[in-house]
């Protein structure tokens, strides 16, 4: 089945709002139905198998990017999940892969992406580092205790 990041639509919206995710996911995360309101400088993306939402994540430009990097070209990850029912299947690692082409055609200003993962998410960490991402070195205190900061550069990748 074809895993595809598309930007959200009100077709996407129903299924967004039915995402699960077992406690141990939910505490360092937000919820699609949480964040499906516009809001400046924030760009919600859905990760699709075949035509059905599976995952999601918000992508920033705004200036809470600031706080993570002092890159002026970087944007920000955030609110990355998928949903339970469909967890186990690769969509998470091939929905992040699929990152760098999908930034150079929707933002070609971007180099980098940025993310915050907590020091205890060690599955997201492994993901994070499989497809590309590095710590940066830098620290963030969460509402869920320390963060990671991690940092993809953009710039030469297909």
């Amino acid at each position: 089945m074809t895993v595809e990041l598309r930007e959200l639509t009100k077709a996407h919206e129903t299924r967004l709002r039915t995402f699960e995710l077992p406690p141990e996911q939910a505490r360092f995360t937000a919820m699609p139905a949480e964040l499906l309101e516009p809001a400046p400088g924030r760009y919600p993306i859905v990760i699709t198998a075949g035509e059905e939402p599976v995952g999601f994540f918000l992508l920033h430009d705004s200036e809470r990017v600031k706080d993570y990097t002092d890159n002026p070209r970087a944007m920000l990850l955030t609110a990355f999940s998928v949903d339970n029912a469909k967890q186990g299947q690769g969509y998470a690692k091939q929905g992040m892969a699929l990152i760098p082409a999908f930034a150079k055609e929707r933002f070609p200003d971007c180099d980098e992406i940025v993310l915050a993962v907590n020091h205890r998410n060690i599955p997201a960490q492994k993901l994070y580092e499989r497809v590309g991402f590095a710590d940066t070195g830098r620290r963030r205190i969460g509402t869920q205790g320390e963060q990671f900061v991690y940092g993809w550069t953009l710039a030469g990748r297909e």
